[in-house]
């Protein structure tokens, strides 16, 4: 490929048009694989390669492992970038510097440059770019040539080992956990889901991760050896230990090779919360030791807890107690019941759900049905998912060998299956504390949530 243009065409005119182009290109699939992008970005001299990049994989957790990196960098003083997907809102959500989304000019721009070099890929022997490679591409060139933050918080599409994200070389990898997810791209067991999540792991860049399985964890002390990649691992080289968890407020301590934090408080639910800011803290810790990052215990302890992420354990109505959360897999599932377990106060439990077709769907609906009185089984608003007669079967027959929930709702319609969710609980509130959740597919709490904090549907094009 030829070097970058000097010149720049119009060929789109407004950020509207931009992203359309951009959207458009989910039509062309996943394509795993890093030869386009790295294509994609010689054409403009590699501008990842002047940025520092703390790369996080998992099968759930990487978002909120973002947020509170993302947190407590800026409150120490940092300018941050963080990419991030999917998005709850609109499109320029997963491309944000210091909290604030791209702005539409920049976006614009961008996208005018990044046209004639995917056309000419198109045409080439590697075929057109996806959406994904794109919009990775976009986030390269606005941290690299437009804002150049101190540090960027990367977060992988899918998988690791060829996800597009893994272009850069970070100063830090992380790896959250392992599940059962996305298991027709990254394989059938646990132990092939571990090789690509490890793929991420570079030579001599540290590692943290809170795999616990004891076939991931071999896979990831494995991968590390091979790279000779610092490798600090929870229950290992770093602890936490919950103090005390009410709804909104969690106090944990955190013990790591270098020292000890007796008490540090987040205010996002659940569980599973106060190990994904375990996480964080030891991040933070290998940056302090390795690259002489300042971060003040008291940044760190203000940074932790303003962190805020949307879609996960989010109370979005008081009136009635409606709670979302993207539980979209087994472990999802099971953290998010386990929060409901400990956290929450209620009589009666609602739940409106819909899901992907490639999910477990039988194990992660074993996680929360027991708890639930009225089950609505409902559809995104989006090309691939799973039709709702499908998920009421399993849902269904299911509930004849756990004896929950005690009612199941079939609603293709999402917007009327929110209405019923909330007549149910109009309904039910004059006998008891009533609390409602949606849960699921993160296509349908995008709509959701925009739908009850705005009025409007999310943006699709993910």
């Amino acid at each position: 490929m030829t070097n970058e243009m000097t010149s720049e065409a119009a060929y789109f005119h407004t950020a509207g048009e931009a992203m359309e182009w951009i959207t458009g290109l989910t039509s062309f699939g996943i394509r795993p694989g890093l030869e386009r992008i790295f294509k994609l970005l010689e054409r403009f001299n590699h501008p990842e390669r002047r940025l520092k990049f703390i790369h996080v994989a998992g099968t759930n957790g990487k978002g909120s492992v973002c947020a509170y990196l993302t947190s407590v960098l800026r409150q120490s003083g940092y300018d941050v970038g963080t990419f991030t997907s999917p998005y709850l809102t609109s499109y320029s959500n997963r491309l944000q510097y210091n909290g604030q989304d791209i702005d539409d000019e920049v976006l614009l721009k961008l996208a005018n440059r990044l046209k004639p070099a995917a056309d000419e890929l198109a045409e080439s022997e590697h075929g057109p770019v996806t959406m994904f490679e794109i919009t990775t591409a976009l986030a390269v060139l606005y941290y690299g040539t437009e804002v150049y933050p101190d540090y960027v918080v990367w977060e992988t599409g899918l998988g690791g080992r060829l996800d597009v994200t893994n272009i850069v070389m970070p100063v830090v990898s992380v790896i959250t956990n392992v599940g059962h997810d996305h298991m027709d791209v990254l394989g059938a067991t646990l132990t092939e889901i571990a090789e690509e999540k490890a793929g991420i792991i570079k030579a001599g860049v540290p590692v943290v991760t809170a795999v616990t399985q004891p076939e991931a964890v071999s896979v990831v002390r494995r991968t590390a050896a091979d790279k000779k990649a610092s490798l600090y691992m929870l229950d290992d080289q770093f602890s936490y230990q919950t103090i005390s968890a009410r709804e909104d407020e969690q106090k944990f301590s955190f013990q790591g090779p270098h020292r000890r934090i007796d008490s540090l408080t987040i205010t996002l639910n659940g569980a599973h919360q106060v190990a994904n800011a375990a996480v964080a803290v030891m991040t933070l810790e290998v940056l302090r030791q390795y690259y002489a990052l300042i971060v003040d215990d008291e940044d760190l302890a203000a940074g932790l807890a303003s962190t805020e992420w949307a879609g996960r354990l989010e109370m979005v109505s008081r009136q009635p107690r409606i709670l979302i959360d993207g539980a979209h897999n087994p472990e999802g599932m099971e953290a998010l019941a386990a929060a409901l377990g400990e956290i929450y106060k209620y009589d009666k439990l609602n739940v409106m759900i819909a899901m992907m077709p490639n999910k477990n769907h039988e194990q992660t609906l074993r996680h929360i049905l027991p708890l639930v009185d009225t089950l609505i089984v409902t559809e995104p608003d989006f090309h691939k998912k799973m039709n709702a007669a499908e998920l009421a079967a399993v849902a269904n027959r299911l509930r004849e060998e756990l004896g929950r929930p005690r009612n199941v709702i079939m609603e293709p319609d999402w917007r009327r299956a929110l209405e019923l969710l909330r007549e149910s609980a109009g309904q039910s509130s004059q006998s008891g504390n009533t609390l409602s959740v949606v849960t699921g597919t993160l296509y349908l709490i995008a709509d959701v949530r925009s739908w009850l904090l705005h009025g409007t549907k999310s943006e699709k094009g993910w």
